[in-house]
């Protein structure tokens, strides 16, 4: 009973000596977004969802909540968002080739109306990233306009 004891005082010391380490924040600046929403020129129902939805992962700017303070929760959210921005990074738009950013606007239509994204555990925790049919439309929509418009200027090249 004695070395379960000290097991279990091993292992909290171990967690609360956790909280004082963490990753890195991704804390870049707003104006990072800026090139991507010149260039794509979302309506501002998309822009919403899109802050709603998508930047906290998808770009350098992301909004922390509470509870990434807790250590090993913000080791998940810090791989969620490094895998998020793997995938697609908004503040990094204007590094992509046309080819890339029309394939980036089909699988973002794709994993919208599939309800793909934004992912199940994104979206226990941020309410009001549970999209409607109607944001869903609206959001494949634009993002096939854009594809499409990708699509053209890659023709004129």
């Amino acid at each position: 009973m004695e070395i379960v004891k000290k097991a279990l005082l091993a292992i909290l010391l171990v967690c609360v000596g956790a909280q004082f380490f963490g990753p890195k924040l991704n804390q870049g600046e707003l104006s990072s977004l800026a090139p991507f929403i010149a260039e794509t020129k979302p309506s501002e129902e998309v822009q919403k969802i899109m802050n709603q939805v998508c930047f906290d992962c998808h770009s350098d700017v992301t909004n922390y909540p509470w509870y990434n303070n807790i250590t090993p929760v913000n080791y998940w959210i810090a791989d969620h968002v490094k895998e998020g921005k793997k995938e697609v990074n908004f503040s990094k738009w204007s590094e992509y080739s046309l080819k890339r950013k029309e394939h980036k606007f089909e699988e973002i239509w794709e994993e919208v109306e599939e309800k793909h994204m934004p992912l199940n555990s994104y979206t226990w925790v941020h309410r009001d990233a549970n999209l409607s049919q109607e944001q869903i439309e609206t959001m494949v929509a634009w993002a096939k306009e854009k594809q499409a418009d990708y699509k053209a200027q890659m023709t004129q090249e």
